[in-house]
């Protein structure tokens, strides 16, 4: 049975794409395949999987010996098991830059389209077959579109992206604007998480000029709730960070309806990440980036020191 997940901390993309890849793999290449996930789906995906009555994949930590997997949503070891080297990886199917450090028994299909989502990429490669999509596949789909281009908004967004959402939206009867708010409101409630749990929820870890950081996004329409909680955020940081073996947590809280992040500023090396990446001038513990929501293409690609 071929295994089909996506990063660690899985989003709404790393929680639907799978769920759609392994329908695909099972009804329409006659490919026994099932969905995993690498740890709770944050609020988002979950109202997703609840709203449109699709079960919840099943969450694993290792991989066994020889299993078959296919990769969606990320190429980078660090955001999967230590177990993968052991793994038998069949296909990556990816929409971020190429990381390398994914060794493969042999050669492999693999597919990176500068797209705004993994789920775009998997219905061009569907093809006409993308037609046969229950309704419950066509709606992990558009929700995975959704999230990642932040209802159009995010700068990742391609004409194509916006195309495939709005052709599974007319077939699902579904207003984009009234699901999107509902997603996002999904999305905005963090007040069943501890603090060291929001700093891991939706992150990722990247060196920059020698140091480890874990770079952490939360998309809200209500960014007040996360900034009310900026003291104990920023006093779990140093935690987290030794948990994980970084040097530092960067916290960077998108506020979507006002296209702009927010990031907290507990220390001098933040304040210099701030000053060198986005040429912020930081007077305070936080620094506002007008127009940053983004980390595939605003965040990552510019830190620097």
């Amino acid at each position: 049975m071929i295994q089909v997940l996506g990063h660690k901390s899985p989003d709404t993309d790393s929680t639907g794409s799978p769920i759609v890849w392994a329908w695909y793999l099972t009804e329409v290449k006659g490919t026994p395949a099932v969905p995993k996930l690498l740890g709770e789906p944050n609020t988002e995906a979950a109202f997703i999987l609840s709203h449109w009555g699709v079960a919840k994949p099943e969450i694993i930590s290792e991989l066994e010996p020889g299993a078959q997997v296919v990769i969606v949503d990320t190429n980078n070891p660090l955001e999967l098991p230590e177990s993968l080297p052991g793994a038998d990886v069949i296909a990556i199917i990816d929409h971020h830059l190429l990381t390398g450090g994914i060794k493969t028994k042999t050669p492999i299909d693999v597919t990176i389209r500068p797209l705004a989502c993994t789920a775009t990429v998997m219905i061009d490669l569907m093809g006409d077959d993308a037609a046969k999509m229950p309704d419950a596949i066509k709606a992990m789909a558009l929700s995975c579109i959704l999230s990642d281009t932040l209802e159009f908004r995010s700068p990742t967004t391609t004409p194509h992206d916006r195309h495939v959402a709005e052709k599974l939206a007319g077939d699902l009867g579904v207003s984009i604007p009234t699901y999107a708010a509902q997603m996002f409101a999904a999305k905005s409630d963090v007040s069943a998480f501890s603090d060291a749990e929001l700093l891991r929820m939706d992150s990722k870890e990247y060196e920059v000029g020698g140091k480890q950081f874990r770079v952490s996004v939360l998309e809200t329409t209500a960014p007040q709730v996360v900034l009310d909680r900026k003291a104990s955020l920023m006093a779990s940081m140093p935690q987290v960070a030794t948990e994980d073996g970084a040097d530092q947590v960067l916290l960077f809280i998108v506020d979507i309806l006002r296209e702009e992040a927010t990031l907290l500023v507990p220390n001098d090396l933040v304040r210099v990440v701030a000053e060198k990446s986005f040429g912020a001038a930081v007077a305070g513990d936080t620094v506002v980036l007008p127009g940053v929501m983004s980390r595939k293409k605003q965040i990552i690609p510019v830190l620097s020191l």
